[in-house]
């Protein structure tokens, strides 16, 4: 278990170093920033090179919700739970400190919404609640489908992390002008701590959707794949 929560821990610094960094590094700087479609293929290269780095010691979760969608599915055991998470958290933490030492070394520096998630005012194109709400359930329930899609026994071996990675980056795609991209609450915990003030006041929905969104796709993948288990 010890090597599992190392690897979880790992692969989520990376996820928010790479993906929340190239937002706050990368996507403005003068006629180099690589922009919103930059920002989306930094996080979906994040986690397509952990699948094949950390995938076969912890299954490469890096996300809560993802982490009770497998459990949910039947994926994951119980007891693993809340470690993965506590895990996932703390790594995306450390990954945000670490932005954050490298940041705050550029003259002038000011911490603005630092890639936090938000609704409201706070929201990258100042979408209501509701509007990020349904974004950030309906973005994580296709997310979860895909993994479990692509990790079950019958898909082809060897293919999930590109699909995994490449469904990240048009969930992105899509998303980051609604409410900064989440599906993932360590994600969003690591920045809403930094930032504090309204970030932390709107954490809540950055848990509670994606959590909700992969819980309906567990359930709702193993009705879509029962046909097949009981084939094999």
């Amino acid at each position: 278990m010890t090597r599992k929560l190392i690897a979880e821990f790992i692969g989520t610094l990376w996820l928010v170093l790479g993906g929340c960094g190239s937002a706050v590094l990368a996507a403005s700087v003068p006629d180099l920033g690589i922009g919103y479609i930059g920002v989306s293929l930094a996080f979906g290269l994040s986690v397509l090179t952990m699948v094949y780095t950390i995938g076969t010691i912890s299954g490469c979760h890096l996300n809560p919700a993802v982490t009770i969608g497998l459990w949910i599915a039947g994926r994951t055991e119980r007891r693993e739970v809340l470690p993965y998470i506590m895990s996932q958290v703390l790594g995306g933490i450390f990954g945000a400190l670490i932005l954050y030492l490298i940041a705050s070394g550029q003259p002038n520096f000011e911490l603005g919404n630092f890639a936090a998630n938000g609704f409201g005012e706070h929201s990258p194109n100042q979408y209501d609640i509701f509007s990020v709400l349904t974004t950030e359930v309906i973005m994580t329930f296709i997310f979860m489908l895909i993994i479990l899609g692509s990790t079950h026994s019958s898909a082809p071996k060897g293919f999930a992390g590109i699909s995994i990675g490449l469904g990240l980056t048009l969930i992105h795609l899509m998303s980051i002008p609604v409410s900064n991209t989440s599906v993932n609450p360590a994600r969003s915990t690591s920045q809403a701590l930094f930032v504090g003030g309204w970030a932390l006041e709107q954490l809540w929905l950055f848990w509670l959707a994606p959590i909700a969104g992969a819980i309906l796709a567990g359930i709702f993948y193993e009705y879509l794949s029962s046909e097949i288990d009981e084939v094999e």
